[in-house]
């Protein structure tokens, strides 16, 4: 069953969260970056590494910034009510079947195709339930914060498995997503806080497939997303996928041409993401990160850099500021290039605090090639919402 806002899903979660609430931490009033780990060393392939570097660079950086950035030890699993607050029950026990399968496979750990490459083991259940209660755990402070304090500070959650690509009626997990963290987060942040109106900012180099149909026709969710034209999955986040119904017109997809990078990026939050932002008034901004535009990345065929995502995130930071008094919760998605996806969180953490970026990208040997225009694009957003 899905949930819109509205009193009786407040109450829902407010019952919930009474069960399984957690003290809200002290914040300090300089803190301006609140950020928790999650990363899910049951549920190990390749991308469980990526998330131990980048926690272990972020530590580092947090360390030396002092009272500036401060991590949350106490988080908390989600409750099966919070995760079917999008995903259907039936898929629930189809992820139950497919871990007992695990079992019988070489080390635990069941490789498939199925919509999209994926994977389980004996533990990703439990596992994934952190992964979504830590970043349940992040909005909780965040908010507390907003009402405490003078500045705001943002929230990253770097939590293992990812979620943008999965769907509320899939039949099986993909593209290593299993929950989607912000899908539920964003119904959290709804129905227990309050805060009705909730922009959701993509910025993975595949389309967040999962989180587009989650809010395709909710008019109080906000989905843009800005990936590779031609990827993953395949013939999704076309550009004329607006939205349906009530929720038409709050959905953008502005597919990219391949080779973008940090100039197209920006040309596409100044045109595209600040308007709809400040044309919506959001109360909270939750950003999907995926970093596998970078470069170096294997996989994606973008050529952000790290301090293309200084950039971005800086002006996420900034934006969130201006529209929704500072609440913002970067949730964190792709990346598949390890040093790269480390030190592009790490310029992320950058943005946030004021600290200047490290760029060019560290010790990295690349050329960039001449990025393709992505004026027509644009204009074909901006005619189709009206910006």
């Amino acid at each position: 069953m899905r949930y819109s806002s509205g009193e009786a899903c407040r109450q829902f979660f407010l019952t919930i969260r009474t069960k399984c609430s957690i003290a809200s931490p002290i914040i300090p009033n300089e803190t301006k970056v609140i950020y928790s780990a999650a990363p899910a060393l049951g549920h190990h392939n390749h991308r469980v590494p990526s998330l131990c570097i980048s926690e272990k660079n972020v530590t580092g950086f947090a360390h030396f910034r002092g009272s500036d950035i401060i991590q949350l030890d106490n988080i908390r699993t989600a409750t099966m009510e919070e995760i079917t607050s999008v995903h259907s029950r039936s898929y629930v026990s189809s992820l139950e079947e497919i871990m007992a399968w695990a079992k019988d496979w070489r080390h635990g750990v069941l490789e498939f195709e199925g919509t999209g490459p994926s994977y389980v083991t004996t533990k990703t259940l439990e596992v994934a339930v952190v992964s979504v209660g830590t970043g349940l755990s992040v909005i909780d402070s965040i908010v507390a914060a907003s009402k405490l304090n003078v500045y705001t500070p943002i929230g990253f959650a770097l939590i293992r498995p990812p979620g943008n690509h999965a769907a509320p009626n899939a039949v099986f997990p993909m593209g290593y997503c299993v929950f989607n963290n912000i899908a539920i987060a964003a119904r959290y942040a709804q129905c227990v806080h309050g805060l009705e109106r909730v922009f959701i900012i993509d910025f993975d180099v595949f389309h967040g497939n999962g989180t587009n149909d989650a809010f395709y026709d909710d008019p109080d969710v906000f989905f843009l997303s800005v990936h590779q034209d031609g990827g993953y999955p395949r013939d999704m986040g076309k550009i004329d996928d607006i939205g349906y119904g009530n929720g038409e017109g709050t959905t953008i997809n502005l597919a990219l041409p391949e080779r973008s990078g940090d100039i197209a990026m920006q040309s596409v939050f100044n045109e595209v993401i600040a308007p709809a932002a400040q044309r919506f008034k959001p109360d909270i901004i939750l950003v999907s990160a995926g970093y596998d535009g970078h470069v170096r990345d294997p996989l994606g065929n973008f050529q952000m850099t790290t301090g293309g995502y200084y950039t971005l995130s800086s002006n996420i930071k900034h934006l969130a500021k201006d529209v929704c008094g500072g609440r913002c919760v970067f949730f964190l998605e792709g990346g598949y290039f390890l040093n790269a996806l480390a030190n592009s969180v790490v310029e992320s953490f950058r943005g946030f605090v004021g600290e200047p970026s490290m760029g060019p990208d560290y010790n990295y040997n690349f050329f960039l090639d001449d990025e393709p225009s992505v004026i027509d694009v644009i204009q074909r957003i901006k005619h189709l919402h009206s910006l």
